[in-house]
Order: structure tokens, then sequence, then C-alpha cells
């Protein structure tokens, strides 16, 4: 199911400093997540990254996955990475909780493998949630403004 939710403003100013490879790469990533779980709520930030967090709630703990996007590529982060079964071994990283896959061209996600591995990260955030949310589907801008 293709979902049809606009980039917001915000991210859309900074995205499109990057070369126009990496972002169809990332618009064709976020548009498969959002295609993954439709009512996610995005939540988008600019530091060392330009990011968008796929969650649960309105709340970045509740994130399954993200898309930072760098000066020269694009990852796509689970946020309960080392408590994910990874049976391919397709995440990478040495962090505490966080783990990613590299992206490169859309094959890296648009397979069964990973299709698996972000539907049992959306699992586990619904799990380990503290109380349902009541807001869903909504794109919340963290982006500070010039």
């Amino acid at each position: 199911m293709k979902v049809d939710r606009p980039i917001h403003p915000d991210f859309q100013f900074y995205l499109e400093w990057k070369e126009q490879s990496l972002i169809d790469l990332f618009t064709d990533l976020r548009g498969y997540i959002l295609e993954l779980h439709p009512t996610s709520n995005e939540l988008l930030y600019h530091t060392h990254a330009l990011t968008t967090l796929f969650s649960t709630s309105e709340k970045m703990s509740d994130g399954f996955c993200m898309i930072p996007i760098y000066t020269n590529h694009l990852n796509l982060g689970f946020n309960m990475g080392t408590l994910l079964k990874d049976p391919h071994g397709l995440l990478k990283g040495t962090g505490k909780l966080i783990r990613h896959i590299p992206i490169q061209k859309s094959e890296d996600y648009r397979n069964e493998k990973v299709r698996q591995l972000i539907l049992a990260s959306i699992d586990f955030a619904l799990d380990d949630m503290d109380k349902l949310t009541k807001s869903t589907g909504l794109t919340i801008s963290k982006i500070k403004k010039k």
C-alpha cells in the first residue's frame, strides 16, 4: 500500500542540500517504511545527521527505526538493534543498543530479510511501549529553524 505523506518543509529544506542520489534513496526508503507501518509517527531531527525516526508514539524512546542521512551516505538504523534477532548478520555497529544497515541502493532494504527485521523492530517497539498512544500518522519536526 502506497502511503502519501509529504516530507515536512523543515526536513525538505535540509534534504535539498544533499546529492540527488541520496534524496532519491531516502525518499524510497522512507516510503517503504511507511508502507510497512503507515500509522507510525515520524520525528525529524537535524543534528550531526539529518534524521527521520519512525516511532510507535510521539516519543523517541518508542522509535523502531530511523534513517540518518550523512554527507555522502545514509543508513537504516534500528533503535534496539542489539535486542533484535539478526540471523542473517545484516546489522552493523558497536553501540550499546543501536545497529544499522548501510544503504547504497534499494536492493539493500527492498528484500525479505530486511522487511522481516523492520517488522520485528515494530513488534518490539509496540511490546515495549509504556502506554498506547492516541497520536498516529503524525510528522513532528524537532528541527530548529535558523
